[in-house]
């Protein structure tokens, strides 16, 4: 730990980029606000101001003035270890802050996980500590498709997701035009509906007439992709491709096909879902996937967050689905 004593020198103020810039406080304080009421001849002379002066708004007058935290809530309904753990949430968060310093806000981590969580982060998020919030794996949600109402999406909840169905369709093609023949899936939670549901019914458009024991339910980690793919096996051992609705479980079956002596592409065929390259080029083989752009979707949640702001209530949003394409590797 270093401690530093505070330095004597009079830091500039407000008075002195008036000052040097030849403006009023009134039209400074407008500039370091974002107002749209001055010049852009003037804001560049008060920015140049700034910049020479090396002066640095108060933060707590700022927010009086704009009544705005300089801070976004994001809420993840995640137990706390699984999240760091996981790297699509990891790579999402990326795009989350990184879209957020862009416009100088600070990213406040809050999660949901126990049923008191609820009552918690509401009080937070009603006390006016952010000036709003990004929330995933919630119903309804803003980080996937939102809460349906009669098979729509509620109004006003701009949404940011990623093409699962036709994802999920690449994928099965891909392993059809391989000659394969009796492709089962690894699809993803009940908890997890948005996602799960979409690239299994991607699946399905593909294979319409698939048998219910081809399709295994897991829980979006290694050792539930690799559970499930045992299932799979003990069902119907004669299978020759797999679908895994995420990279992550798509390790875990690698794993599973590797101590059960099937090769891997020779004897069975395995595709995934995300292209987390921390995964997907470092599994043997390496994994074949649907590429989603997550650091994308985290930088978009943000971007609507902003609109949001700016726009105010009331007002709708376009939502977004970022496409998808297929990675081929030596897994298929």
């Amino acid at each position: 730990m270093v401690l530093t004593q505070r330095s004597n020198v009079r830091r500039p103020t407000l008075e002195d980029v008036a000052r040097w810039s030849g403006v009023s406080k009134s039209t400074v304080s407008r500039v370091v606000n974002g107002e749209s009421k001055v010049s852009p001849e003037v804001a560049v002379r008060v920015r140049e101001a700034i910049s020479a002066l090396g002066y640095v708004p108060n933060q707590a007058a700022r927010q009086l003035v704009t009544r705005r935290t300089g801070a976004v809530a994001v809420v993840a309904a995640q137990p706390e270890d699984r999240l760091f753990l996981d790297p699509f949430f990891d790579c999402l968060l990326r795009g989350i802050r990184g879209e957020l310093a862009r416009h100088g806000t600070q990213a406040v981590l809050l999660f949901v996980d126990e049923p008191d969580d609820y009552a918690r982060v509401a009080d937070y998020l009603g006390g006016g500590h952010v000036d709003g919030a990004i929330l995933f794996s919630l119903r309804p949600v803003f980080g996937g498709r939102p809460l349906l109402c009669d098979g729509d999406p509620v109004r006003g909840q701009a949404y940011v997701d990623g093409d699962n169905r036709g994802g999920a369709q690449l994928a099965v093609r891909h392993l059809l035009a391989l000659g394969r023949e009796r492709v089962a899936t690894v699809t993803g939670p009940y908890d997890q509906e948005n996602s799960a549901a979409e690239r299994l019914a991607g699946y399905r458009d593909v294979l319409p007439d698939t048998a219910p024991h081809l399709v295994e339910r897991a829980d979006y980690t290694r050792q539930g992709g690799a559970d499930a793919m045992a299932a799979l096996l003990d069902r119907h051992p004669g299978l020759d491709a797999v679908f895994v609705a995420s990279d992550l479980m798509a390790s875990g079956a690698l794993q599973t096909l590797r101590e059960r002596g099937r090769r891997v592409p020779q004897d069975v065929a395995v595709v995934g879902f995300d292209d987390l390259v921390s995964i997907s080029e470092s599994t043997d083989p390496p994994l074949t996937t649907v590429h989603q752009d997550v650091a994308e979707m985290g930088r978009l949640l943000a971007r609507l967050l902003f609109d949001r702001t700016e726009q105010g209530p009331g007002q709708d949003l376009p939502s977004a689905i970022v496409p998808t394409r297929l990675v081929v590797r030596q897994s298929a």
